[in-house]
């Protein structure tokens, strides 16, 4: 293969197209391992050679193998899984590049959109930090009321009622949608939605959900930044909220080499 050939990647689903020589300027790493046959972790399937990792990160691999450098969004967040992806692929230089990052403090950012039509009201929660969206999946609970089934020995009207526990919904890793209330356009109260928040476990319904969310935040140290009125038609209302915190420190196999870290607009790495 010369170096002005083209290598297809299949990065979990993910497809790029590069060439030979791009990878091969760092002859250390397990990518240019991969090349050579080396390391046969790595599977050829059609024509591509699968790689059974992050997709999304092994963009910014590319973009670092491509230029040297270490250009990232202002939002981005993920810099110990992005540090974790430069180990596997064995590219010390982009660990090095990464290590101020993590040492800096960053705000944690989450917004909470809240919309109150009629007897329903309808969360989504947005975390730049995908942890704050964990912890807050773990906590919350959404209750629907469901008919109880009927016993011989009950003779009750209406039915008696039991709450059937549901999670909130998770449309991505940074953000969670529920909603509580009862339909308006039904005549019966069946399928009512609670909702419970760990620690304190209250059934809640419409606005106190609201306050409940928000004591949440503000217990695991956020601050209100702002709100706002994001849809003047539906008033959907957004608040803002904001967290300083140091990351967690890396824990390496081995020890970092004593050298300094040259900024990633003019670093120049030769293997």
């Amino acid at each position: 293969m010369s170096s002005q050939e083209l290598v297809t990647l299949n990065v979990g689903g993910k497809i790029f197209t590069t060439r030979f020589f791009t990878i091969k300027q760092f002859p250390a790493s397990q990518l240019a391992c991969m090349l050579d046959g080396r390391d046969q972790e790595f599977k050829m399937v059609g024509g591509q050679i699968f790689v059974d990792r992050d997709g999304v990160l092994f963009s910014f691999i590319l973009d670092f193998l491509r230029t040297h450098q270490l250009l990232l969004p202002t939002d981005f967040s993920d810099y110990l899984r992005l540090q974790r992806e430069a180990l596997f692929y064995e590219l010390r230089s982009l660990v090095d590049l990464l290590n101020p990052y993590l040492l800096q403090p960053r705000p944690a950012l989450v917004e909470v959109h809240f919309l109150s039509r009629n007897t329903q009201a309808f969360f989504r929660v947005f975390g730049f930090c995908s942890k704050t969206i964990e912890m807050l999946t773990g906590r919350i609970t959404v209750f629907t009321e469901q008919p109880s089934a009927p016993t011989w020995s009950s003779n009750s009207f209406p039915p008696q009622m039991t709450l059937l526990p549901l999670p909130p919904q998770r449309p991505s890793y940074h953000d969670l949608v529920f909603q509580c209330g009862s339909d308006s356009s039904t005549d019966n109260q069946t399928g009512v939605r609670y909702v419970s928040i760990k620690p304190d476990n209250k059934l809640a319904n419409g606005t106190n959900v609201l306050g409940l969310l928000i004591d949440t935040l503000l217990k695991e140290g956020f601050h209100l930044v702002s709100t706002r009125t994001v849809s003047s038609e539906d008033k959907t209302e957004c608040y803002s909220f904001e967290k300083i915190k140091s990351p967690k420190a890396l824990i390496m196999n081995e020890t970092p080499k004593p050298e300094t870290i040259i900024i990633p607009e003019q670093s120049q790495i030769k293997k």
